[in-house]
């Protein structure tokens, strides 16, 4: 059918008509979601933190890093540094996936034997949907400096455990410390050290696959890394954190001893080891 110029006119005003709906409903959706999503950050920032106390975003107090979008949203790794001058005034780094059922990740408090150089903390997380993942750094005169990356990941606190619970629960506890110094540690400010520990960090919204019920939560919810009788630091931990916490992080190389580790999970099981490292 031929279209007269008049026709053809209306068409177009018809779509562009359409197309400035379609576009002002979505502007309108981004916006609603932008806004549910920061009314969620304020409250969760209201109970982890002081009501109102201010929180510097994209701070060069730290630096995260994170995927933008995971390649298993139930092992994302993520890892933050904090620069050599900033790093003896941290006293907490607190960790918090915004949409996650259980937002706080974990905190760590640090002790002397965290050092003096450039600090580094690098574990694996749990993502339960696209969400903001935040990094906020507590110093010694009360300020809160924050670095933001969103992560596109999704399922993460469902997901199936990797093991069957038998043999999840047959190997649980057993720890594995790493130091990755060496022969120039002395010379160093910091050397870098990993402990992993065996544990299935159940959710309590995982399924058993046998049963179709849901497996109760059952997590690591405190690890405490020494250096010799001084304190690294001291982690509290949630459903959050990956199956078989994983934890790599820098120590003072000037404190002597060996790296010692204890962890304790939701039944009260406590988990210990420890290595010597060169110079200790």
């Amino acid at each position: 059918m031929k279209l007269n110029g008049m026709t053809k006119q209306w068409g177009v005003l018809l779509f562009a008509g359409l197309l400035a709906i379609g576009v002002s409903a979505t502007a309108g959706s981004t916006a609603a979601i932008a806004g549910e999503d920061e009314e969620l950050w304020q409250s969760i920032r209201d109970d982890v933190f002081q009501a109102g106390k201010p929180i510097v975003d994209n701070s060069d107090k730290l630096v995260l890093d994170a995927p933008y979008r995971a390649e298993d949203a139930a092992v994302v790794p993520i890892s933050i540094t904090i620069p050599a001058d900033v790093a003896p005034h941290v006293r907490k780094l607190t960790l918090i996936v915004e949409k996650n059922p259980a937002p706080v990740v974990a905190t760590f408090k640090f002790g002397k034997a965290a050092g003096l150089g450039e600090r580094k903390i690098s574990t694996r997380i749990r993502v339960d949907m696209y969400s903001n993942v935040r990094a906020v750094a507590e110093l010694d005169d009360g300020s809160l400096q924050m670095q933001t990356k969103f992560v596109k990941a999704a399922g993460g606190c469902s997901a199936p455990a990797l093991k069957d619970m038998d043999a999840a629960l047959a190997n649980i506890g057993k720890m594995k410390i790493k130091s990755f110094d060496d022969k120039a540690a002395s010379s160093k400010l910091t050397s870098e050290a990993q402990v992993m520990v065996r544990h299935p960090n159940y959710s309590g919204m995982q399924m058993n696959q046998l049963t179709g019920l849901y497996i109760p939560a059952k997590y690591v919810e405190h690890i405490e890394v020494k250096k010799g009788d001084t304190l690294v630091f001291d982690m509290e931990g949630g459903i959050s954190l990956s199956e078989n916490p994983n934890i790599r992080f820098t120590y003072s190389a000037a404190v002597n001893g060996p790296i010692s580790v204890v962890a304790r999970d939701t039944d009260g099981k406590t988990f210990s080891g420890s290595v010597v490292v060169s110079g200790s």
